[in-house]
C-alpha cells in the first residue's frame, strides 16, 4: 500500500514514514520545508517539495500517487506564536486542511485522511483523565486552529463522504532508535530537548512554575514516544481503509499517566550522571497543572497501547540523537 504524507520532513511525520517503511508500506512526502528537514526522510521515502495550500499541486500529486491513505502532519504548532500571529495559523492549519479535502473530493473521495490534532483543543480541561468528548475551549489560537480543522474533517465526511480521523496527541518525545532523526524544531519548546541541550552545554534552564497543585508543584504531562504515535497512525489507516464512505472518528493517543516537569529533570539526571541546572521561572499564562488522557477508547477502537513510552526510553531515545546531532540536521 502506498501513504501519502503530508508535512512528511516534520518531526512526527518523519518518524512515521520511517516506522511505515519498516512495515512494508510505501510512502510519498510532501512538504515546504518551512519547519522539516529533507535530512530527516527516510531514504526509500520519495519526496515531492510543495505547499499544503497549492490546490492544483495536491491535485496532480494525489492523481500521481493514487494512495491508499492520505496523512496530515503538516501543522504549526508553537502555541506562542499563534498568539502573536493566529493569521499564520489560521491559513496553514485550517485552510490548508480545507485546500487538502477539496483535493481529496475531487481526486480520491474514498481514501482515508489520517489528521494530526492536539489535547490544545482542551484548554484547561475540566476533569482528568481526559475522554474525547470532554467540553473543548480552547486558549490559543493554535489550539482553536486544530479544533476547526476536526470540524472540517466531520463536516467534509458528512457531505461528501471523506472518510476521516482525528488523532489527538499529548507530549510527544523520543527519537528513532537508530538515533538518525529526532526533535529539532527551529524554535524548541519542548522540555526534554531543553532539558538535554541543557547538559550539553546550551543555553540555562527555566521550568516555567513550581506553585501548581500537584505533588511537587511543576506541570505534569502525559508523555507519549513519536514510534508508538507513528504505530497509531498505521492502525488508524488499517481501520479506515475498510469502513464505510463519511466514517469520521477522534482518538487520543498517551499512555494516561502523567509525569512532572521536575520528574523529567531527574530522570535525565540519573541517564546523563550529572545534575541539571535549572532555575524556576513564572508559570505560563494558561498552563495547566496536569494534563493526561483517557486510553479506552483507543484500545477499545484501535487496538493501540503505547509499548514504546517509558520515560528512561524515552529520555535515552532522545538523548542519543541529541549526542550523535548536538546541532540538529
Amino acid at each position: 500500500m502506498k501513504f501519502l504524507v503530508i508535512g512528511g520532513a516534520g518531526y512526527i511525520g518523519s518518524h512515521f514514514i520511517y516506522e511505515a517503511i519498516e512495515q512494508g508500506y510505501q510512502c510519498i512526502a510532501l512538504d515546504n520545508l518551512s519547519e522539516g528537514h529533507r535530512q530527516a526522510l527516510h531514504p526509500d521515502c520519495d519526496f515531492v517539495e510543495g505547499d499544503l495550500l497549492d490546490l492544483q499541486l495536491l491535485k496532480k500529486v494525489i492523481v500521481d500517487v493514487n494512495p491508499d491513505a492520505v496523512f496530515h502532519f503538516a501543522a504549526y504548532a508553537l502555541v506562542g506564536e499563534s498568539v502573536s500571529d493566529p493569521s499564520k495559523y489560521y491559513r496553514n492549519n485550517v485552510e490548508g486542511v480545507r485546500t487538502l479535502l477539496e483535493a481529496m473530493r475531487e481526486q480520491c473521495p474514498q481514501t482515508p485522511l489520517v489528521f494530526s490534532s492536539t489535547c490544545a483543543v482542551f484548554g484547561v480541561p475540566e476533569s482528568l483523565p481526559m475522554k474525547e468528548n470532554d467540553p473543548k475551549k480552547p486558549i490559543s489560537p493554535y489550539g482553536r486552529s486544530k479544533l476547526m480543522a476536526e470540524y472540517l474533517i466531520e463536516d467534509y465526511a458528512n457531505a461528501y463522504g471523506i472518510k476521516g480521523m482525528a488523532l489527538r496527541y499529548f507530549n510527544a518525545c523520543g527519537a528513532h532508535e537508530s538515533a538518525r532523526i529526532g526533535e529539532a524544531h527551529r524554535c524548541e519548546t519542548h522540555l526534554i530537548p531543553n532539558v538535554i541541550k541543557s547538559t550539553l552545554g546550551g543555553k540555562p534552564l527555566v521550568i516555567f512554575g513550581d506553585v501548581f497543585d500537584t505533588p511537587d508543584g511543576t506541570c505534569v504531562r502525559d508523555y507519549i514516544h513519536v514510534k508508538d504515535l507513528a504505530i497509531a497512525h498505521i492502525k488508524a489507516a488499517e481501520i479506515l481503509i475498510k469502513k464505510p464512505k463519511g466514517f469520521y472518528d477522534v482518538y487520543q493517543l498517551g499512555t494516561g499517566q502523567g509525569y512532572s516537569n521536575l520528574e523529567i529533570v531527574k530522570t535525565i539526571e540519573k541517564v546523563v550522571g550529572r545534575p541539571v541546572e535549572f532555575s524556576y521561572g513564572d508559570p505560563r499564562p494558561g498552563d495547566p497543572p496536569a494534563l493526561y488522557t483517557a486510553v479506552e477508547k483507543a484500545r477499545e477502537g484501535l487496538g493501540f497501547e503505547a509499548q514504546y513510552s517509558s520515560l528512561d526510553y524515552i529520555i535515552r531515545t532522545a538523548i542519543a540523537w541529541h549526542e550523535a546531532h548536538p546541532d540538529g540536521f
